[in-house]
């Protein structure tokens, strides 16, 4: 090719609007190859899933078509990273490789080394650029949400209206063979649902956000599930932000609940850059505990049967169970919903966070490595810097679903069961009958495995070492308006209360 040429790697970022990447590689060069690599060892591993693959397919199908429209079809190759970027150097002559940084999981990590040393062994220069608030190479979190919102605040990048020809043969998209994932009811991928479902939020559903947020009932609907878009990048994190910003100037003066869920819904925005910020700085959050010292507090090998049980919401629970069997159907879950399958995995059923965080993975069409680990480990109590949140599934169905209209609907074993034992049909004189109905009694005493755990937990949170690692996470990781009362107690007798925001935050996006 005689015009100099960029090849531009798509990753999570299937969107030509707000695209830092492309803008970059157009000043750059005059001839685009825009390519996505399918890999086939990514897709098998065990937190990815074949609803995320449909998801993310439908995502590129769409963008497949305006990249054609713009006159530089999308390449799309399924193998290697490394041997697909060279194959498409040596047929293009590239000099550079664009994309924008991933925080993804272990996996990705390690791949991106591996085609860093390519590029470099090459002498391609591989140019990473931000495409979120999230801050690579970060020495310190002072100041940080003041580099994130700076980031948020500049304009939008515009799409371009054509791009050169590249006459690179774009391949097609292919099929994997994956493990069957039924998910009857996932969300459908691409830019025009996600803009279609954030117009309903911001002018309808996102009303009563900010109160229906912790109900799987109400925040099914209240809720933005612009999640999935996110995670794929067919959405911008800061157009979706610069959206509920415009909304909230909108209705300002107005008593209607608008103003406390647009700022509301402002701050999981933020709350995602910051979870994602401690993967970003600490990529091994994900195989090993954030604090070492929970390291063989529980099994390494976890109980199967419980693990299945859990996993196939057939625990006895009916909270819990209903909960998870929404999730396999749906793809998705409220964050309180998922802090309580969470813990009750993590605690109650006492199963390793690394052997019940791939399953919730997996089932999520939203996955979003960086919260997911992050949450994960909050939950499970392995940070050193959060407190013990045990959520008692009992008290969460009666709170979050008083009417059992949730409860019912999964678990319709239990129709007939009375309210007043709904969450305990052990408790229900006919209880027996449910047996045979194939609902099972419960796995665990509720009270009594939680109480066992907050003990073996809390044993552990003790010593001058512990404390001395926790001040160090806190130094890392945490919220720079959290830091004096983290500091505190790491320095105190621990109290069993919620921390503010990290604890107690709920976020539904």
């Amino acid at each position: 090719m005689s015009d100099t040429t960029a090849l531009l790697w798509l990753k999570r970022d299937l969107r030509l609007e707000d695209q830092a990447a492309l803008a970059i590689a157009r000043e750059a060069a005059d001839v685009i190859v825009p390519v996505y690599i399918v890999e086939p060892d990514y897709w098998a591993l065990s937190d990815t899933s074949e609803r995320q693959w449909l998801f993310i397919r439908e995502c590129l199908a769409e963008l497949s078509r305006q990249f054609s429209n713009l006159g530089a079809p999308l390449v799309i190759r399924k193998g290697d990273a490394v041997e697909i970027l060279a194959q498409l150097q040596t047929e293009t002559g590239a000099l550079h490789l664009m994309s924008h940084e991933e925080t993804g999981n272990l996996w990705t990590y390690q791949r991106d080394l591996k085609v860093k040393a390519w590029a470099q062994a090459q002498g391609l220069r591989w140019q990473e650029v931000p495409g979120s608030g999230v801050v690579r190479r970060l020495k310190t979190r002072d100041k940080w949400a003041r580099t994130r919102d700076q980031f948020m605040n500049r304009p939008q990048i515009t799409a371009p209206a054509a791009l050169k020809p590249h006459g690179v043969s774009p391949g097609e998209l292919p099929d994997l063979q994956m493990n069957s994932d039924p998910c009857p009811e996932r969300q459908i991928g691409g830019r025009e649902a996600a803009l279609s479902l954030m117009g309903g939020f911001l002018t309808e559903r996102g009303q009563t956000y900010r109160k229906a947020m912790s109900s799987p009932v109400e925040g099914e609907w209240a809720c933005s599930r612009l999640s999935p878009y996110l995670a794929a990048g067919a959405l911008s994190v800061r157009e979706v932000a610069q959206a509920a910003a415009a909304r909230k100037a909108e209705v300002a003066g107005t008593k209607t609940g608008w103003i406390g869920s647009m700022r509301s819904f402002e701050a999981r925005l933020a709350w995602r850059d910051h979870f994602i910020q401690k993967l970003e700085d600490e990529p091994q959050m994900e195989a090993r505990c954030l604090h070492i010292a929970y390291e063989g507090l529980r099994p390494s090998e976890s109980d199967p049967a419980r693990l299945h049980a859990w996993s196939h919401g057939e625990t006895g629970l009916p909270f819990l169970d209903a909960c998870m069997r929404f999730c396999r159907a749906t793809g998705w879950l409220n964050f309180r919903m998922r802090a309580m399958v969470t813990a009750v995995a993590s605690y109650h059923l006492w199963l390793d966070w690394r052997s019940h965080g791939p399953v919730l993975a997996r089932l999520f069409t939203d996955y979003e490595p960086g919260i997911h680990w992050s949450q994960v480990q909050m939950q499970s109590g392995t940070t050193g810097m959060n407190t013990v949140r045990i959520y008692n599934p009992v008290k969460q169905g009666t709170d979050q679903d008083p009417t059992g209209v949730f409860t019912r609907r999964w678990c319709p074993e239990l129709a007939d069961v009375p309210d007043t034992y709904l969450q305990e049909p052990w408790r229900w004189e006919g209880a027996g009958r449910l047996l045979g109905r194939g609902y099972p009694e419960p796995i665990v005493d509720v009270k009594a495995a939680a109480k066992a755990a907050r003990d073996a937990v809390w044993a552990v949170r003790k010593g001058e070492d512990f404390r001395s690692e926790a001040a160090r996470i806190v130094e890392k990781h945490a919220s720079r308006k959290d830091r004096r009362f983290v500091n505190d107690r790491v320095k105190r007798k621990p109290v069993r209360r919620s921390p503010p925001s990290d604890g107690q935050m709920k976020f539904d996006l």
